[in-house]
């Protein structure tokens, strides 16, 4: 659309229009990825406080006082005032809340650092047992409901750690990136956060089962000696650790804290069946399984969060990285999962005892083998769902070797959109 130069105290010079208007133009149909797409798949996707769209607009909302109000000394304005302030450090910093939670707890532990206080419940592992057998490698640690309390505590530290983290050190290295959008930035720091995140906790979850029967992914282990009622520390710390994760994760998704996407719904399936798998396969003493399928999601998505970072800043090993987590993913997620479903049918039925004795602990029955069976079943298929996507994400990038983004006109910031506009001067709008 041209605008006549009659509206314009300064009109531009012919040449500078046209040079002005050709960038504009450029900079809203540039290629916003090598693989063309926003690689929208797999379970990586969960927003964080600091990326929602609520704090995006929150951050900004701030009510300027006027002159009148900011000099009236009413303690009910004071009071207003201050809650005010208060209410915009904890929308503009999202850490800050977690923090002062964390705060009160280790303050409340401190005051009394003993086991006698019940916060240690919720910052050390409960249930220690006593080391009867002299010839036991290590400290074992049982299972009970205050175990719920330092899954709970654990999900606030994840909340702290990942807003602290994402704001304080991904963004400005998603600027100094050249991600200029505030859309590209909260979905690059997303995806750095949970690479960062898996790429700890994949090589401890390595680590921790190298130290149990099941090592390396031995199905028959799973099994053996079952009901597993007690474990190391190590295990059990990774095993809730773990779970506070998820937790984290599944309530900021179900806050509905970002405009959802295509496969929302998927998304929130997965969720509801993971913490269903971590929740029951620790009550019922299947723990070595869900230990299994732990790993084999954390690495595979530490190789997708990493894949969908480099597609944001348009890397040249994007292409090549991608199809290495697209065998990362068949392989962990399909092949190791789908034999642990397998050995459903086989082991779990004929190694250890098959029978259900709630007063012995032992749930290895027809019920535990269909509910386990369904869960396990319902995550294969979502992970199937999202491979039909994965692979043909690689087929339009073989094919096509780069594709433009369609995207680029509603995940642009404002702040972009308007400097186009600007920039373009009144130029006329290309399609």
């Amino acid at each position: 659309m041209a605008t006549g130069s009659g509206s314009e105290p300064f009109p531009p010079l012919p040449g500078t229009t046209t040079t002005e208007s050709v960038t504009a133009t450029r900079r809203r149909t540039r290629k916003a990825s090598i693989l063309g797409d926003d690689l929208k798949v797999g379970d990586t996707g969960s927003p964080s406080l600091a990326t929602s769209i609520a704090h995006i607009q929150g951050a900004h909302s701030k009510e300027p006082l006027s002159p009148l109000s900011a000099k009236r000394t009413s303690k009910r304005r004071k009071a207003r005032t201050l809650l005010r302030r208060i209410k915009h450090t904890c929308v503009k910093h999202t850490w800050v809340l977690p923090a002062f939670l964390l705060t009160c707890f280790l303050l409340g532990y401190a005051a009394n650092p003993t086991e006698s206080n019940p916060l240690s419940h919720f910052i050390f592992l409960s249930y220690k047992l006593p080391a009867d057998d002299p010839s036991q490698e290590y400290v074992q640690y049982g299972k009970g409901l205050w175990d719920i309390a330092f899954v709970t505590f654990y999900t606030v530290v994840l909340s702290f750690t990942r807003e602290f983290i994402m704001q304080e050190m991904l963004r400005p290295l998603s600027r100094w990136a050249g991600l200029k959008s505030r859309g590209k930035q909260a979905r690059y720091m997303e995806q750095m956060y949970t690479a960062l995140y898996f790429g700890i906790m994949g090589p401890c979850g390595m680590w921790v089962m190298s130290r149990t029967p099941i090592w390396y992914f031995d199905v028959t282990g799973m099994y053996e000696g079952y009901p597993h009622k007690t474990h190391d520390g190590a295990f059990k710390f990774y095993y809730l650790f773990q779970a506070a994760y998820w937790a984290q994760q599944a309530i900021v998704l179900l806050l509905g804290m970002e405009k959802p996407r295509k496969d929302f719904k998927e998304l929130v399936g997965h969720h509801i069946v993971s913490l269903a798998l971590i929740g029951l396969s620790y009550r019922f003493h299947f723990t070595y399984m869900g230990l299994a399928v732990y790993i084999t999601h954390d690495i595979s998505d530490f190789f997708l969060a990493t894949s969908k970072s480099l597609n944001y800043v348009d890397h040249p090993i994007t292409g090549p990285y991608y199809f290495l987590f697209m065998c990362s993913w068949i392989y962990l997620r399909h092949f190791l999962n789908l034999k642990i479903l397998v050995s459903l049918f086989n082991e779990f039925k004929t190694v250890g005892p098959y029978v259900m004795d709630w007063e012995g602990g032992s749930y290895k029955c027809d019920l535990a083998f269909w509910i386990t069976g369904g869960l396990l079943g319902s995550l294969q298929a979502l992970n199937l769902f999202w491979l039909f996507f994965i692979v043909r994400i690689a087929y339009r990038f073989v094919r096509d070797r780069e594709a433009s983004d369609d995207r680029s006109e509603d995940e642009g910031s404002e702040g972009e959109g308007q400097e186009g506009e600007k920039n373009g001067n009144g130029a006329a709008k290309r399609k």
